[in-house]
């Protein structure tokens, strides 16, 4: 490609050096039909070294017996007459050649290119439109003759501005840019125009031209300055979408618009739902809560309705019993068969679910010691596995699944082109500094921002210089590296030079040379070579004649060495973009070690140079490293806040476990070590989870590493108070021994302790089906430590708390085994202190008539509120809130969403259905003259076209247009030795004597070519999410082939985390209604009003989620799975307790199930996540601080919430009818007699 590059521009540069040759002229100039001004070569022009030059003769025009080269002059055999000799022709055929290599890729272009010249040089009435006006003597072979240096030539504006405009959008492939920016000098493409295209090509100050041509462009009817009898040209130029009369084919759309199909704009991006001119899901929202309102109105005016029909009939059949002391009793008596089968179902299944854990629990209280040395063993073999642990950081395994779209055409790209190179950089900036204004006499008076100066250009190559002389130690290559090793030299890959190095910097205009820069008159150099838009020139428009090219031999495009500036104004920009790329190797390549290290050293240099008092400039700077090495960072910085939030959590359950019933005993009734056995249950649990993982393969993450043990300690921190406090309450029975009393303890809470830890457990393993891998693996793991955690607290717990209890029945202190009191333990039941608060005062006020009401109204308002807010919840996560505060990343990011004019490079690559042995394949993905108007690249044509809906940057350019363009022998580029030794090899194009290596550019290709196409060209800054989203969308449809952007294996998860997300939370929830239905005897009812409850929770929490700005992508789902697992904590419980309540009526089973068991859920539940969450609003992670801080808080709160407030007042509405009392008549199958229920009455006065 370099080759090819520096051909194009070269060949555009020599057109006039070879196209006026030295021609005989008349002795006396005559203006008249005819008569010729130049003919034959001969002479040199002595002020431009090697430039050939006419002599003077005047002579009648001659007849030509071949006209190939100027068809347009070509009268048939015999009456052609031209003034120009077979050896002028032949010349003209090889300069013309040589531009063709930049304008044949549109025929008509280069048919009105090689028109003008032709009229000039070989015209039959050539003195009719050139006048000469300056002559000298020259001595040639030994002859002096008069000779022309300078002449004017004569044209119809017609024919010069169509020549132009046929020429004005071809396009260079390789750049990206035009042609008619090579060919216009100083002005470049924007500023070009048809009098400065004719000026460029005339003008001897450009070095290559021979001699001084001055073009005189005529408008129609203009007479003043037109010498006389001299006629302006106005022959007819061919526009673009024409045929040539040579059997050319009109350009191609990419190269001229009038080409291009008229297209139906593309459809605008869907609006958003509206209904009643308003937002749609605001109005969805209001008409539900109105309908839930409404219906709950409804429920209790038919409930009072039926109650008082009920209560009527009651009253005319009541009969008066007496028992047998002859009491009134309103009791009646029922027999068994009056119990419902579901009734039966249920009590059957509470009744040996508590009888089997009653067993297992007196039999691990039995026997302690041993329970304990067991579950250790079967968790240190667990914990072995920990010793093949594969911790995941690569973003990409993470984030990314192997069978995703994006992750396949990743590694399809990576394998066929290699992966994206490193990208190393610093913007620079100068604020502060006063701007000038600089009158050029070329482009106007342009204004320069502060930054744009010498001095300031001369520090950031100084800057560049150090970096790029890098030298350390490598161990891996056991040498001294430096960035040769590792850099990306696209032009040199396999032998690289430090000049080789893809460096992009302004300095390169000056190929980072100081003496170029301190030589040249830098405004004029940047204004010609990056600000008006000439960075492809080999030679500029100063004495010195410099390259505008890198060192390295590429282009630098302006909007990769600055930034901050509007449009193209590049003079005001703001920034410095200074980018070191380097190789981005496997991770199992030694190289990529030394890449590192490179890297390494680089941000050291930086950061020493930016703590520097006596640098000008302010910046920003990042390596590839970067991202990966402040995670880490952050990660280890904030380990000792999860430590205190973790020891917080655990000096809270040692001092709420305690009984605290006297200051003599608070040594003895302390619970230090039952809390920290549950503390160490948890750990256990999520070390065998762990390890068994390790052991099959499955890599864990520093996601597992934060998110587990928190979850797991929440799951596990509930059962241990419910458990504990149950076994405090409870008063053991005459004759019954303490083994015995902690199994029927056990048997009453632990089927309580299983309905949640099975549903989370199954919640977890159905998660595992998610195709994200983060997600997947932290569904596993929390999955198997939830288990383990609920195997382990039915044993070791078990064990520890009857260990315990022996140690408290002997009155033996805590931690001082030895040292006994006095003061014997109370033998009643210790309620402590929140259970009588929340019997005495919470659940009465709470179940109130009135307060009930409200409760309703308030959390269907919030249901409501919360489903408007999540269908307007962010999606996405900005990557600099994965940075700690004050990480020098986020001045980066800064500074790249402010000043990068650009974005990533996108690449489209084709898989399949392009066979490009066939003119047919390559056409399909072409955009030269011939190729179909649909090919791959003009379709990217067409997206670049529309950039508020592609997001593409610059159009496309493909190697098949280079190749063909290279092949194609009208550039007689691609040349074979014809003869000799070399016969059949390449030979270089400037040898004429060579052949073209095709005859025809539709010579079908050979069969050794690729079968796999890439396309590049740069996407447009996104500064959001789901704009990068949107425009991967859009890239990946608009061609058939695959977008290839480094960017779309981490945001391609945004297209389909909503329905992604739903999927996982239905699975979460599914087994949480079945789990509770199955253990509550089919219980349908109580099982859907927890479902029911959690859903709520799950939706108030998106809802937040938009209030609080938390974005939603997938580490707030892996939070909100979580909060499905927290929601069974707080509601399950409730629910079961409500379920085998005994009480007569709703309200009271209500408030019985909230004081008994919501007691336990808030001092287990709540009061242990609170105070580990609030430590983590200390971490420095922002991170961490939105979506564990906030958003745990937010789980918490909410589900203490709905589990304490919410649940018991939706009981007290529509819990199960029938309570414990058929319960104690099915299980002995007897007669008994009952209170009426709430049920028979409907729902009572309190309800």
């Amino acid at each position: 490609m370099r080759g090819h590059s520096n051909t194009s521009c070269h060949c555009s540069c020599m057109v006039m050096q070879i196209l006026f040759h030295t021609v005989q002229v008349l002795s006396q100039a005559e203006h008249r039909a005819g008569y010729c001004a130049f003919y034959e070569e001969c002479g040199r022009n002595p002020s431009l070294e090697g430039a050939l030059i006419p002599p003077i003769n005047h002579r009648l025009i001659k007849h030509v017996p071949d006209m190939q080269v100027c068809p347009m002059l070509d009268k048939g055999l015999g009456s052609t007459f031209a003034c120009c000799s077979i050896k002028q022709l032949t010349s003209l055929e090889m300069s013309l050649t040589l531009s063709k290599a930049l304008l044949v890729r549109c025929p008509s272009c280069a048919e009105n290119f090689a028109h003008l010249h032709c009229i000039n040089t070989c015209s039959p009435n050539q003195s009719q439109t050139v006048k000469v006006t300056k002559v000298m003597n020259v001595t040639h072979l030994g002859k002096t003759r008069e000779v022309v240096v300078e002449y004017q030539a004569y044209l119809a504006t017609s024919f010069a501005d169509g020549a132009f405009q046929s020429c004005q959008n071809v396009r260079i492939p390789a750049t990206g840019g035009f042609a008619i920016a090579t060919m216009c000098g100083r002005y470049g493409a924007k500023l070009c125009t048809p009098q400065r295209w004719y000026d460029f090509q005339g003008d001897t100050s450009n070095g290559l031209a021979p001699l001084d041509i001055d073009f005189r462009l005529i408008k129609p009817g203009e007479v003043e300055g037109v010498p006389e009898g001299v006629i302006p040209y106005k022959g007819r130029a061919l526009k673009c979408n024409e045929t040539t009369p040579s059997g050319g084919q009109v350009c191609s759309c990419q190269d001229c618009k009038e080409s291009c199909p008229v297209l139906p704009p593309p459809p605008l991006p869907p609006g958003p739902f509206r209904l009643l001119g308003t937002d749609g899901f605001l109005v969805i929202s209001i008409i539900l809560f109105c309908l839930l309102i409404f219906s709950f109105l409804f429920f209790l005016l038919v409930s009072c309705l039926v109650k008082s029909q009920k209560k009527q009939d009651q009253e005319k059949k009541k009969k008066k019993g007496k028992d047998q002391n002859c009491n009134d009793v309103s009791q009646r008596v029922i027999h068994p068969a009056e119990v419902s089968c579901a009734d039966r179902n249920s009590m059957a299944a509470q009744a040996f679910l508590s009888s089997v854990f009653q067993k297992w629990g007196t039999f691990m209280a039995t026997y302690p010691l041993m329970v304990l040395l067991v579950s250790a063993v079967v968790v240190l073999g667990f914990g072995t596995g920990l010793m093949f642990i594969e911790l995941t950081t690569d973003p990409v395994e993470l984030w990314s699944a192997p069978n995703s779209r994006a992750r396949q055409e990743k590694d399809f790209h990576d394998k066929h082109f290699g992966p994206f190179f490193r990208t190393n950089q610093l913007i620079l900036t100068a604020p502060g500094r006063k701007g000038h204004i600089y009158d050029s006499l070329l482009f106007g008076t342009q204004n320069f921002s502060g930054l744009v100066s010498k001095d300031l250009v001369i520090e950031m190559l100084l800057l560049q210089k150090k970096i790029q002389n890098i030298e350390f130690w490598s161990e891996d290559l056991n040498r001294t590296a430096s960035l040769k090793d590792v850099c990306f030299a696209p032009l040199n890959p396999n032998n690289s030079a430090l000049t080789d190095c893809a460096v992009n910097s302004l300095p390169q205009y000056f190929q980072n040379s100081l003496d170029n820069i301190n030589r040249v008159l830098g405004d004029i150099r940047l204004l010609f070579c990056a600000f008006s838009s000439s960075p492809l020139s080999f030679k500029d428009i100063t004495d010195l004649g410099l390259s505008c090219m890198a060192d390295y031999g590429a282009p630098v495009f302006p909007f990769l060495a600055v930034g901050g500036y509007r449009g193209d104004e590049y003079t005001n920009a703001e920034a410095f973009i200074l980018t070191f790329s380097l190789n981005n190797y496997p991770r199992t390549n030694v190289k990529y070690n030394v890449a590192l290290q490179w890297e390494k050293e680089f941000l050291k240099i930086v950061q020493d140079y930016q703590s520097n008092p006596t640098t000008n400039f302010t910046f920003a700077y990042m390596a590839e490293r970067s991202l990966e090495d402040e995670i880490n960072r952050t990660t280890a910085e904030d380990i000792p806040i999860f430590m205190i939030s973790y020891a917080v959590i655990f000096v809270y359950i040692a001092v709420a476990l305690g009984e605290y019933s006297s200051w003599r005993r608070i040594l003895v009734d302390s619970k230090f070590l039952v809390g920290l056995g549950g503390i160490l249950v948890v750990a256990c649990s999520v070390l065998a989870s762990m390890g068994f993982y390790s052991w099959i393969g499955i890599p864990s993450s520093l996601v597992i590493l934060q998110v587990v043990p928190f979850l797991v300690l929440a799951v596990g921190a509930d059962n241990i108070f419910i458990f504990v406090l149950e076994y405090q309450r409870d008063v053991r029975k005459p004759g019954e021994e303490r083994e015995q009393q902690i199994g029927r303890v056990l048997g009453n809470v632990a089927p309580s302790m299983l309905l949640c830890s099975l549903s989370e457990s199954v919640c977890f393993f159905l998660g595992a089906l998610s195709t994200m891998p983060a997600v997947k693996t932290f569904a596993l793991y929390a999955a198997l430590a939830v288990l383990m955690d609920f195997v382990l607290q039915m044993t070791a717990f078990v064990a520890l708390l009857s260990l315990d209890a022996r140690r408290q029945d002997n009155n033996r202190c805590e931690l001082l085994c030895c040292v006994t009191v006095a003061t014997q333990k109370s033998n009643q039941p210790n309620e402590g202190f929140l259970l009588p608060l929340m019997r005495k005062y919470y659940a009465p006020v709470l179940l109130n008539r009135y307060m009930r009401f409200i409760v309703m109204l308030v959390f269907l308002f919030m249901f409501s509120a919360s489903l408007y807010l999540m269908f307007n919840v962010t999606v996405g996560l900005d990557q600099e809130l994965a940075m700690p505060k004050g990480s020098y990343m986020l001045d980066y990011f800064q500074y790249l969403y402010k000043y990068l004019e650009v974005g990533v490079p996108v690449y489209f690559v084709t898989k399949r259905g392009f066979n490009f042995t066939t003119e047919e394949g390559m056409n399909a993905v072409c955009s030269s003259v011939g190729c179909d108007q649909f090919s791959m690249i003009q379709k990217i044509q067409y997206a670049a076209n529309h950039p508020e809906q592609s997001y593409i940057g610059i159009s496309a350019n493909s190697w098949v247009d280079d190749f063909i363009d290279w092949l194609n022998p009208g550039s007689r580029c691609c040349r074979l030795y014809s003869f000799g030794p070399n016969a059949g090899n390449f030979c270089p194009h400037i040898l004429y004597s060579c052949s073209n290596c095709l005859s025809t550019v539709a010579t079908v290709l050979t069969k050794s070519f690729l079968k796999v196409s890439c396309a590049g060209s740069f996407g447009s800054l996104l500064h959001f999410q789901n704009d990068i989203e949107t425009a991967s969308d859009v890239n990946m449809k608009m061609v058939p082939c695959l977008s290839r952007r480094v960017t779309n294996v981490f945001y391609e998860q945004y297209l389909t985390i909503v329905p992604e997300g739903l999927f996982n939370i239905s699975l979460c929830l599914l087994p949480t209604f079945v789990v509770c239905c199955l253990l509550l005897g089919l219980d349908l009812r109580s099982g859907l009003l927890n479902l029911i409850t959690i859903i709520m929770i799950t939706v108030d929490t998106v809802g937040f989620m938009t209030l609080w700005g938390i974005h939603y992508n997938a580490v707030a789902l892996i939070n909100l799975v979580t909060a499905v697992g927290i929601s069974v904590e707080f509601v399950s419980h409730m629910t079961r307790s409500f379920a085998l309540s005994i009480k007569p009526t709703h309200v009271e089973r209500a408030k019985e199930a909230t004081a008994n068991m919501g007691s336990a859920v808030f001092a287990g539940v709540a009061m242990t996540n609170l105070p580990g969450i609030l430590v983590l609003a200390f971490a420095k992670a922002q991170l961490i601080q939105i979506f564990f801080f906030r958003l745990n808080l937010v789980i918490t709160l909410l589900g203490m919430a709905h589990g304490l407030i919410f649940l018991p007042v939706v009981l007290s509405y529509f819990g199960k009818c029938k309570g414990g009392a058929t319960r104690q008549c099915y299980k002995g199958y007897c007669v008994r007699r009952r209170p009426t229920t709430e049920c028979e009455t409907q729902t009572g006065s309190e309800n």
